[in-house]
């Protein structure tokens, strides 16, 4: 049997002041992972700025490989990419992970965000953003359109063009088992929440573990 729900459950209660008018509850009650990572982007004042960011789709054709994402307007990110049309997405690991989200506390217009929070500023190979040394995975982005996720949104979408990756040589060895697991991507569970009863976990990080191969299922 299935649960139909359209509408927020009476028995939901936001755990911090404002959650449904920045999160939508259809996100909790389906708690469907995303890939954690940290787009950098230059501030006006040329200090690295990071935005950890969990809202996103990775999509791609013969022509190109698009990343497409959402941050809030009122952020350094929004204005930075929407001035110079370029940025990274870089991917931690675990081990980074505590740090790239400490990066949320240092958002003053001179702050380096990157080295702020003890990671490593280096520089993008093709496009002017800097780059995150310790993650593992760094796409180097060019904007290719952008729009607001509905009219009157908090949020605004960007897409982006990937125009050069890097990838730590250790990862590529290990072939998938480097790049999953333990020591690989790492994802949000977001607030998995029970709609019957309106129980709400808290936000967890996990990791994917390879099943079999797909023709194998």
């Amino acid at each position: 049997m299935k649960i139909e729900i359209s509408s927020l459950p009476e028995n939901f209660k936001e755990t911090w002041p404002g959650q449904f008018s920045i999160i939508s509850w259809e996100e909790i009650v389906t708690a469907i992972p995303q890939a954690i990572s940290v787009v950098t982007t230059y501030k006006e004042s040329g200090a690295p700025n990071a935005c950890p960011q969990a809202w996103t789709l990775y999509s791609s054709s013969g022509t190109g490989f698009y990343i497409v994402f959402s941050v809030m307007k009122r952020t350094h990110t929004y204005k930075n990419i929407l001035r110079d049309k370029e940025f990274v997405f870089n991917f931690p690991t675990a081990k980074e992970y505590r740090r790239c989200m400490d990066t949320i506390k240092e958002t003053a217009e001179d702050t380096d965000e990157i080295s702020k929070c003890g990671l490593t500023v280096e520089p993008a190979k093709i496009v002017h953003a800097p780059r995150i040394k310790e993650c593992f995975v760094n796409m180097e982005c060019r904007l290719a359109w952008h729009r607001p996720l509905h009219k009157g949104s908090l949020f605004h979408v960007f897409a982006g063009e990937v125009v050069n990756v890097a990838i730590d040589s250790e990862k590529v060895k290990l072939n998938s088992n480097g790049r999953y697991g333990d020591n690989g991507y790492i994802y949000n569970l977001h607030s998995p929440t029970d709609p019957s009863t309106g129980t709400q976990e808290p936000d967890k990080v996990g990791v994917i573990k390879p099943l079999c191969d797909m023709d194998d299922l």
